[in-house]
């Protein structure tokens, strides 16, 4: 396969966007984790206390460690090969630690220790947590994180810079630059908060959840007790996520719904900011930084399209169907378990793939944007009807009957021009200094505490 056969863009057009997630939840990545989960479990054995299975060697410690960092894609080949047979992931690679044993006499005499008393969703329920824990941690918020620090840097470089506002898409209260990004600094902020709350969980009780084989072997062993103790313990000696003590046979996925559920929120926040920032590119606000050789269109030589946040909506959209298929299906089991989850799990890297592929073009366009004072100064300078809420204010509170209504009959459907604002200023029956400071506002000026909130984020 080459990027041009693979069927997914993910791995076929985009594939080199991809490089920091592809071995985290790439199969290989899955199968590493899984022989990382099965020598740390089998290691926490040795060191139980049972006289059956004395603890390892310095060595062999070593060697097993070494296996999980050193794994490499030939291993995971090798697994794959094995597979064919067993025609069970899980048992292949069993066999495939085991095969690494030969020749190592104390490791060959252990053996059977080997995936010790768990069902395959002991192994493979911590090997998911573990990728969603690095793919999180090490892909999804340096991401998410990267943007919010350039719409940081744009909303203090450009917050004071007065923008027309436009509610409804009609001309309204003007803002600023910097105040309309520090709204989605905010915004995204909570986002990536909620991300990182989230507790990646894990389970290792056996075939529905209540050690039965575990306590088959030894009755009077506080296997639960062990058993979080692998969990939770620091890597690499265990796995480092949170203990669930209570399942079935898989565990129940809440976790990866509420963490799904989370990305998807800042995934909605990020298509409003694309859909935002393609609306004032439209209107000129912002102009697009030019690369040589680069096409717009192929009939129009002129054009520059906002492509970057074009690709970052689309691909938002379809990271959000897959994650909130994910958060609604992987919860729900019928009885014990069925295999629904199984396949559906294999989409993660997909999900959270289009995902870091969108938040990778919206950076790559917001570091393209370059301001454009002109447009923006033009859009004000023929909106002075914006001020009619001002001076209706002034006239409420100076009690000036009906200013409302007076202010509606003046502006409303109509081209409003500067010289006809300071006419109806001038007649008003409120303090001089009122007038002249309503006289001194224009629509630029007219930016309330904006550039204060843009400062703040």
């Amino acid at each position: 396969m080459s990027t041009i056969t693979a069927l997914s863009p993910l791995d076929g057009r985009y594939a080199a966007k991809l490089s920091t997630l592809r071995p985290i939840m790439s199969e290989h990545g899955y199968m590493q984790r899984r022989v990382q989960v099965e020598v740390a479990w089998f290691i926490a054995l040795s060191d139980a206390g049972f006289p059956e299975f004395k603890p390892l060697s310095v060595g062999a410690r070593a060697y097993l460690l070494g296996l999980v960092k050193n794994f490499s894609e030939a291993d995971s080949a090798a697994i794959k090969e094995i597979e064919k047979t067993t025609n069970h992931d899980v048992k292949a690679v069993e066999y495939w630690i085991k095969s690494k044993f030969e020749a190592r006499p104390e490791l060959e005499r252990a053996a059977e220790f080997v995936h010790f008393a768990c069902t395959s969703e002991d192994i493979n329920n911590t090997s998911h947590a573990l990728q969603l824990r690095a793919g999180r941690d090490q892909v999804v918020l340096p991401s998410l994180d990267r943007i919010v620090l350039k719409l940081r840097e744009m909303a203090s470089l450009y917050a004071d810079v007065p923008m027309l506002s436009r509610t409804h898409g009609q001309t309204a209260s003007p803002t600023t630059v910097g105040k309309e990004l520090a709204n989605v600094v905010v915004r995204l902020q909570g986002a990536v908060e909620r991300i990182s709350a989230v507790k990646i969980m894990g389970k290792m009780n056996g075939a529905v959840g209540n050690y039965n084989a575990h306590l088959a072997a030894w009755p009077d062993f506080d296997w639960e007790a062990f058993s979080r103790r692998v969990v939770e313990k620091h890597e690499p000696e265990g796995l480092g996520l949170t203990f669930q003590p209570y399942s079935i046979q898989i565990e129940p996925h809440d976790y990866m719904a509420e963490l799904f559920d989370a990305v998807a929120r800042a995934n909605t926040i990020l298509v409003d900011l694309s859909r935002d920032i393609w609306g004032y590119v439209s209107l000129g606000y912002f102009k697009q930084k030019l690369k040589d050789g680069e096409i717009g269109s192929s009939t129009m030589p002129h054009k520059v399209n906002p492509i970057d946040f074009e690709n970052a909506e689309g691909n938002l959209g379809l990271a959000n169907a897959l994650l909130r298929h994910l958060s609604e299906k992987l919860p729900i089991s019928r009885w014990q378990r069925d295999l629904t989850d199984s396949t559906v799990l294999r989409n993660i890297g997909v999900a959270l793939g289009y995902a870091t592929l969108a938040y990778s073009s919206l950076l790559t366009g917001l570091n393209k944007l370059e301001l454009n004072e002109e447009a923006l100064q033009a859009d004000l300078d023929a909106s002075w009807e914006v001020l009619a809420e001002p001076i209706q204010t002034v006239m409420r509170r100076f009690g000036v009957p009906g200013a409302y209504e007076k202010l509606k009959e003046v502006t409303r459907g109509k081209t409003v021009t500067a010289e006809a604002l300071h006419g109806l200023i001038q007649s008003l029956e409120i303090p001089q200094a009122e007038k002249d400071r309503l006289l001194a506002m224009t629509p630029g000026s007219y930016t309330g505490k904006a550039a204060e909130l843009a400062r703040r984020v």
